[in-house]
């Protein structure tokens, strides 16, 4: 086995995670990711956890949502059981095609996100993560070769944590105690926020591997502005390009995009909450230097913010605040490597994609 495997594994286990003795725990992955589901599953053993191994299936999930009466898609009990019966979770994801449930309706989509909220909220009150094994299917979606697709995955994966924990606590000291947040670049995006008393987290690889980003979640009604969102986004194995949206009273009033258009709708008409934003986040792993067309891996890049339509996750917002709910979460990126801005109560932290902190250490 590939020792950079072996390396992940333990990251996932002992870092993310840390699989203690009695612990169970619930390892979902994916038949080409098998390698890293062994080496998880090894490690969980001997730390003395039991663990259930759930091998999943991308065509026969598509198969069940391509067949299924959409009057008869309910809440699957089985599957939130087993993760109440769980202390932690690690999803390793591996797709042979990452497009295969793209013919999947949207409708079913938005009808069994809505139905199975339930497990998505238990599974957050877990110790979980997930985390991204490099297959041949991702290589090609990210225009790599296989080994250069490896190469990048495990860079971006197997690195000191508690370093980058260190490096992205500067940012949290600026954004703790901020009221609002202005985002401009070029002439397309120009979008302010408040995230006043609201919580600023440090991904530093706990919950998705890789980690590597800053994030909060705005004040709901707060949102003013315009965003094009510049980089792709997939939702549903359909590639959504140059999504605009523009915000009133911190609510979508408007919207388009340059390709799969109809995508973006049924999102943001799944519920009340998709149509507002759940997540501010600013990407800083710069070991994830390329656009793959994973989101795990392409919302932590350096130069970027990204910003969520629908859920806000419970541990960014105040006790004070009204938290955004909605069953979907989707990501989309702005480039901010050029002609780009990000002030906070009026004063610049980051031009052109260099922090104020990163010009300190360079001088």
């Amino acid at each position: 086995m590939d020792p950079r495997i072996r390396e992940h594994a333990e990251v996932l286990v002992d870092h993310s995670t840390e699989i203690q003795q009695g612990d169970n725990v619930l390892i979902r992955g994916q038949p080409a990711a098998e390698d890293l589901v062994v080496a998880v599953n090894e490690l969980c053993a001997e730390r003395g956890a039991t663990t259930s191994v759930s091998m999943g299936s991308s065509r026969a999930s598509r198969a069940y949502m391509r067949a299924v009466d959409e009057e008869d898609i309910e809440l699957n009990e089985m599957a939130l059981a087993e993760i109440e019966a769980a202390d932690a979770m690690i999803s390793i994801r591996g797709q042979q095609n990452m497009s295969e449930q793209s013919d999947v309706p949207p409708e079913t989509r938005q009808k069994q996100s809505a139905e199975n909220k339930p497990i998505q909220q238990e599974y957050l009150e877990k110790r979980w993560n997930g985390t991204q094994f490099p297959t041949p299917s991702g290589a090609q979606k990210a225009e790599m070769s296989t080994e250069a697709y490896e190469e990048f995955v495990w860079s971006a994966v197997n690195k000191d944590w508690d370093a980058v924990e260190e490096y992205q606590s500067q940012l949290v000291d600026i954004l703790e105690d901020a009221d609002e947040v202005h985002i401009k670049s070029g002439e397309t995006t120009d979008v302010r926020m408040s995230i006043e008393g609201n919580i600023v987290k440090n991904d530093c690889g706990k919950h998705n591997m890789p980690g590597g980003e800053v994030f909060t979640a705005p004040i709901a009604d707060s949102v003013e502005g315009e965003v094009l969102f510049d980089k792709p986004v997939m939702v549903h194995g359909r590639e959504v390009l140059g999504a605009r949206l523009v915000f009133e009273d911190g609510e979508v009033v408007e919207h388009d995009a340059e390709k799969n258009e109809e995508m973006l709708t049924s999102l943001l008409e799944t519920d009340e909450g998709a149509k507002r934003l759940g997540e501010l986040g600013i990407g800083m792993n710069r070991d994830i230097d390329e656009f793959t067309y994973n989101m795990l891996f392409d919302e932590k890049m350096g130069d970027t913010v990204h910003m969520a339509i629908g859920m806000a996750y419970e541990d960014t917002v105040s006790e004070e605040n009204e938290r955004n709910d909605s069953a979907v979460h989707t990501d989309m990126i702005v480039d901010m490597s050029e002609d780009s801005f990000i002030e906070v109560d009026g004063e610049r932290i980051q031009t052109d994609g260099t922090f104020v902190f990163e010009e300190s250490d360079a001088e």
